[in-house]
């Protein structure tokens, strides 16, 4: 790979060589390295810029979770020498609750989480990065509901009025990465318009087979065809005049293994309905960011991992 170090065999070998190093490895002044010094890093919490932040925010986790795994379910991956790499990396995190911190006094609980990160890189460097994680199943495990935890964000940043803002479609979203267009024949876009069907209340799921199993946030799994309607119709049933969008389409297409791709998608929409899910009706406009992976065969989904922040939407609900 054109301006990568040679200790690297692959793309992939370099996102999860780097990732193990800097958190189980504990070397984190390598960020410094690895990520560029003006790198935008946009989450449902935010933006920040540059590397320091992200060694920072690393320091404190490991504070919290000294003994913090990360290991690297896949690296859905496009790119060039030329053009440089991009990268959706699926990581499921395992930790015990030891330190305070963010998340409180220590538990004791052991956790584990998934989380998404699409990384742009070039010359050896992460120089965007966009990352969600599962806040609503780490929450959980600690003894919150991701509205309580919400609520204790508020309570901490001194309360409403007080409050950040979260990421939404106003946004700094600028960025030196330009991605590819997917081929229209390409697993990416199919799997993208499988995604605009589920808004549409006509939908049957004939794109999913029969035995699919689905990955929701809060540590949920459902199999077969109604498990996955299900899940998808906790955000549709609550919410009201949706705009879907995908943002980003990212495609694997490697001979001999099943056919993968990762979208990273946003969703507007008003909180218009009362359910068990998210509350009473509050007409907030509402503001989500999420990754997908997916794997195809025959045109079919055959597993899925959904992943939105559940404390990010509840935090938008509070602050009414």
């Amino acid at each position: 790979m054109k301006g990568f170090d040679n200790k690297y065999k692959s793309f992939p070998d370099f996102i999860l060589k780097i990732t193990k190093q800097i958190w189980e490895g504990k070397d984190v002044n390598s960020i410094a390295n690895f990520y560029t010094n003006d790198i935008p890093v946009r989450s449902p919490f935010g933006v920040t810029y540059g590397n320091q932040p992200v060694i920072d925010a690393t320091f404190k986790t490991l504070k919290e979770f000294p003994n913090r795994q990360l290991l690297g379910e896949d690296v859905i991956w496009n790119g060039k020498d030329d053009e440089g790499y991009h990268s959706s990396h699926r990581i499921l995190s395992k930790g015990t609750h030891l330190g305070e911190g963010y998340y409180g006094k220590p538990t004791g609980k052991n956790i584990y989480y998934r989380v998404i990160a699409d990384c742009a890189c070039k010359d050896n460097q992460v120089y965007d990065e966009w990352i969600v994680r599962d806040q609503g199943a780490m929450v959980r495990q600690i003894g919150f509901t991701p509205k309580e935890f919400a609520q204790k964000i508020i309570e901490n940043e001194g309360g409403l009025e007080k409050a950040q803002k979260l990421f939404n479609s106003k946004s700094d979203m600028k960025s030196e990465y330009k991605p590819t267009p997917a081929p229209k024949n390409s697993v990416g876009i199919k799997y993208s318009n499988i995604l605009y069907k589920i808004f549409n209340n006509d939908y049957d799921f004939s794109d999913y087979a029969r035995a699919a199993s689905i990955y929701w946030p809060g540590n949920r799994i459902g199999h077969g065809r109604e498990d996955i309607v299900k899940f998808w119709k906790l955000i549709k049933d609550a919410l009201g005049n949706i705009k879907f969008s995908v943002e980003h389409i990212g495609y694997l297409e490697e001979p001999n293994k099943n056919h993968k791709a990762s979208i990273r998608w946003f969703l507007e929409a008003d909180h218009l309905n009362d359910t068990s899910e998210f509350g009473e009706a509050t007409n907030k406009n509402i503001f989500i960011m999420g990754i997908n992976h997916a794997e195809i065969i025959d045109g079919n989904v055959i597993r899925e991992w959904v992943l939105f922040d559940e404390v990010a939407i509840w935090k938008q609900i509070l602050m009414k």
